[in-house]
């Protein structure tokens, strides 16, 4: 939560400065805030999304405008804030590796990991899955009447039986990230009187024997609860609102 609030001035600045700078500026903040890789995913999936402006449809068209513009000094700032962030699992590559110098083109590198990585395969080949999948489930799941917290449930759901969770591939290999997948989608089969538990076991088994963690499908849930709100079609969750979500219980 702290950073969350934390890349809030970088977000809100993002139509009127380079790309990258937004990026780089806003995970220098969250790191100071946690200490830890918070979200690095969700300002990677979120910061093209700020950028455009107040005057023009949130769209997948209007993010590839936004990405057209990058440049060197974008792929360097970008670069940047991946070693500031210093996420998990990330492995080497022949070319472009994070560990490395930046390019010149960051969509070109983005299109070099778009097999291993859901955020750089948005990244080179545009966010319309994005509005197609994850968007689309949630405004879905809302507009039948859903709770918010049981909407972003079905939503991380839906994404991860769609779509193997690529850091749950690079931790753990891709028969893992299947399996996780496979049984998402199993518990979106279960009858509604018995989804709750069978909810609960996919949690737990997420959690144990060992922690399979579906971090990526969670940013690009993040992302599609932002453009919610920037349409409008969610609103903001206030402090002296009546919570939308039970308090969590307790994990063993």
């Amino acid at each position: 939560m702290a950073a969350a609030v934390a890349i809030a001035p970088a977000m809100q600045s993002a139509p009127h400065r380079p790309l990258g700078l937004t990026i780089l500026e806003a995970v220098q903040a969250a790191r100071v805030a946690a200490d830890t890789n918070a979200n690095l995913g969700i300002v990677l999936l979120t910061a093209p999304l700020a950028a455009v402006s107040d005057g023009e449809p949130l769209d997948d068209a209007a993010v590839a405008r936004v990405l057209g513009r990058l440049d060197r000094d974008d792929a360097a700032a970008v670069y940047r804030a991946i070693a500031v962030g210093r996420p998990g699992g990330m492995g080497t590559a022949d070319s472009w590796d994070v560990h490395g110098p930046p390019p010149d083109d960051i969509l070109a590198a983005m299109q070099a990991a778009a097999g291993r990585d859901q955020i750089a395969r948005l990244w080179s080949h545009g966010f319309a899955p994005l509005f197609a999948g994850a968007v689309a489930d949630l405004g879905r799941s809302l507009a039948a009447g859903a709770a918010l917290c049981d909407a972003v449930v079905e939503a991380h759901l839906r994404q991860l039986a769609r779509e193997r969770d690529s850091l749950i591939a690079r931790k753990h290999g891709p028969a893992a990230a299947a399996a996780v997948s496979a049984a998402a989608a199993a518990v979106l089969a279960t009858p509604a009187a018995n989804r709750p538990e069978a909810i609960a076991a996919f949690d737990r088994s997420l959690r144990d024997p060992k922690r399979l963690n579906p971090g990526t499908t969670a940013d690009i849930v993040a992302a599609a609860l932002y453009i919610l709100l920037r349409s409008g079609r969610l609103r903001p969750f206030l402090e002296f609102d009546t919570p939308p979500c039970p308090a969590p219980s307790p994990h063993p």
